[in-house]
């Protein structure tokens, strides 16, 4: 007896599988991110994705931490490097390069929160850190001071992008929670807190992208300000503050 006809192709029929690359590993992990959200950039999920087994990809990127490090270097190249070129003063520049890398963490909220921890090492984030250092050596801030005054302006920004990312909340709980915090402020006892009863509604005033630049201001201006303190040569910044020694 002859069996019906198998309508699958044979391997032999199939078209042969693109050979994997990191290039091409990170490229889907980006277009997985915009698709489905950075939680679901998995190494299991963007296995799937390519068609292979989670055990290949090892070979090329070592776990779902680096992964989401290469796409957030990938999506740095949306950051308007220009004002580190133009004329005009340089503070007003630099802030300009951080707010647009503030806004590229804005449009994507998984990958802001993701970024506080995340170690991009590509050619983008040398590319913001190259623009970041030229305006600091514009503006006369000396190499020391400016090498370690871009990890705390781009740690501002991120910080920034992070807290007002809606995330896993939707707008109505965001608004709620301003809300409560804004009626908590207005309450306040002039006995128990007389200094936030003094302020009142101006802790929560200005637009948002007010105090965002008036914080890289501050910032950079005391970078300008503060020497930075003796520590030994070489690469030894760990990954948490050393805590102090006890008496």
């Amino acid at each position: 007896m002859t069996g019906q006809p198998d309508p699958r192709p044979s391997r032999r029929e199939r078209p042969a599988k693109p050979a994997l690359t990191r290039d091409g590993i990170i490229r889907t992990a980006v277009a997985l991110m915009r698709a489905e959200g950075l939680t679901r950039v998995t190494m299991r999920r963007l296995a799937q994705e390519l068609d292979t087994g989670p055990a290949s990809l090892y070979v090329y990127v070592r776990n779902t931490a680096e992964l989401h490090a290469a796409v957030l270097d990938d999506l740095l190249g949306g950051v308007d490097l220009g004002p580190a070129r133009a004329d005009g003063d340089w503070r007003d520049r630099l802030v300009k390069v951080l707010t647009s890398y503030t806004a590229v963490l804005f449009e994507h909220p998984g990958l802001a929160r993701s970024a506080l921890v995340a170690r991009p090492s590509g050619e983008r984030y040398l590319d913001l850190a190259e623009a970041l250092l030229s305006l600091l050596d514009e503006g006369g801030v000396p190499g020391e001071q400016a090498a370690w005054a871009i990890d705390l302006l781009l740690q501002f920004a991120t910080a920034t992008a992070a807290e007002h990312a809606a995330g896993e909340k939707g707008p109505a709980d965001t608004e709620g929670e301003w809300a409560a915090l804004a009626a908590a402020v207005r309450g306040a006892s002039h006995e128990r807190h007389p200094h936030i009863a003094a302020l009142g509604a101006d802790l929560l005033s200005g637009p948002g992208v007010a105090r965002l630049n008036w914080g890289f201001h501050v910032l950079i201006n005391g970078v300008l300000l503060t020497p930075r303190p003796d520590t030994p040569e070489g690469p030894t910044a760990p990954d948490a503050p050393t805590p102090p020694d006890t008496p």
